[in-house]
Formats: C-alpha cells, sequence, structure tokens
C-alpha cells in the first residue's frame, strides 16, 4: 500500500492498531495523509512521515495529487479534545483518474463547492470517475441530521459532485446508530431509483470484492 488517506480521528477511523499494522508492511512504509492536528498522533505512535493537510492544501504522491477538502463533521477521541483536529475528504487527482473520497459528513453545499473549484481540471464531462460516500450510521435524523448523510442525502452528494459512479461506505460494520446494519444498502437502490439513477450509478460492494474502472478519456 502506497498511500494511506485518514478523515478524522474518530475511533472507527484512525484504529491504533490497524495504523501500526500498515506502517510495518514489507517494504515502505505507506504515505499517511492526515488532517491538520492529527500528525501528532503518529509521532506519539513512532511512526514518521505523516503529512498533514488543512483543506484546500495538497500533497503529491509520485504523479498523483491529493487535496484535502472540506465537510461536515467532527473530530475528537476523548471529551477532552473534540474538534481540535481536523476533518475532512480527499479529492485524488490522477492522470487517468479522479477519485473523491468524502469521509464521514452530513449533507452540505461543499460538494457543490468543491464540483465547481476543479470543475475547470475535469473536462467537458466533468465530475469524479468515482466517489466513495458515506451511507449508514444516520438514525435517529433528530440527532444524526448533522453529522451523517443518510441514503437520500449520499444520492444528492453524488448528483452535487457529478460523480460517474459512487460506491456506498460507513455501513454495515459498527452497530453505531438505530437503523439496521442492512438497510443503509436498502435505502440507497430506493433514493438512487426516486433519481433516476442508472442501476450501476451508485451502488455498495460485498466484502472482498473487487472492480476495475475505465480509465479516464483525457
Amino acid at each position: 500500500i502506497d498511500v494511506v488517506l485518514l478523515s478524522h480521528n474518530h475511533y472507527d477511523h484512525l484504529d491504533e492498531a490497524s495504523v501500526v499494522a500498515l506502517a510495518a508492511q514489507a517494504g515502505i512504509a505507506p504515505l499517511f495523509v492526515v488532517p491538520l492536528g492529527v500528525k501528532r498522533w503518529f509521532v506519539e505512535h513512532g511512526i514518521d512521515g505523516a503529512v498533514e493537510l488543512d483543506w484546500w492544501q495538497s500533497v503529491r504522491a509520485g504523479g498523483i495529487e491529493i487535496v484535502f477538502v472540506p465537510a461536515q463533521h467532527w473530530s475528537g477521541r476523548s471529551l477532552s479534545d473534540r474538534m481540535r483536529t481536523l476533518w475532512g475528504g480527499y479529492a485524488v487527482f490522477a492522470p487517468e483518474f479522479h477519485l473523491f473520497f468524502a469521509g464521514d459528513t452530513a449533507y452540505s453545499k461543499d460538494f457543490a463547492d468543491i464540483r465547481a473549484r476543479f470543475a475547470s481540471r475535469q473536462g467537458a464531462g466533468g465530475g469524479f470517475d468515482l466517489a466513495l460516500l458515506p451511507i449508514g450510521a444516520y438514525e435517529p435524523r433528530w440527532f444524526m441530521q448533522a453529522q451523517h448523510a443518510n441514503p437520500s442525502e449520499a444520492v444528492q452528494i453524488h448528483l452535487d459532485l457529478g460523480a460517474r459512479r459512487s460506491i456506498g461506505i460507513h455501513w454495515g460494520t459498527f452497530q453505531l446508530t438505530d437503523e439496521a446494519l442492512d438497510e443503509p444498502p436498502r435505502a440507497l437502490a430506493a433514493a438512487a431509483r426516486e433519481q433516476g439513477l442508472a442501476d450501476d450509478a451508485f451502488t455498495v460492494m460485498a466484502v472482498g470484492e473487487t472492480r476495475r474502472f475505465a480509465r479516464r478519456l483525457p
């Protein structure tokens, strides 16, 4: 693994055992790209080489540019450090593929802003080739709406970004909220149909599944 993108420091996204194992992989350790303020955690755990970014800052890895972008969420690993570090998503620009990873987020105008900001570099077709968008941990809405998008809102994020395809993430792993673990994919399929999306426009993946995507046309 060459690059690891960390969206924020919540325990289900920044797991010590996972990061230590990645840092100890055979060969060269990956480049860890992290939000502003999170590099200190890596230093404290003996991991060098993490690069931290503020919103709209970028780093290059080979021929790929990685841009840290805004999201509506929050951070914290204890009662005393809430909002002390940043959170967000990533726009990844390779010459032949444009990827978007939202991290954890509620629905906000950030995604229309992101599309507008990068429109000049995405050509006439516009949009990202693939977006990884969270679809789970959304009930009850009175509590979760400000921090986690539901499947209907995820479909709107897909549309706001102008993504060519999206994959639903952040569901079916931890029982964090009130909806059933297997509800998000069903709700996503219904929301996608309501918006008239093609069957393969916004889907989910099985554990261990691999997919290949066509290269971006110039």
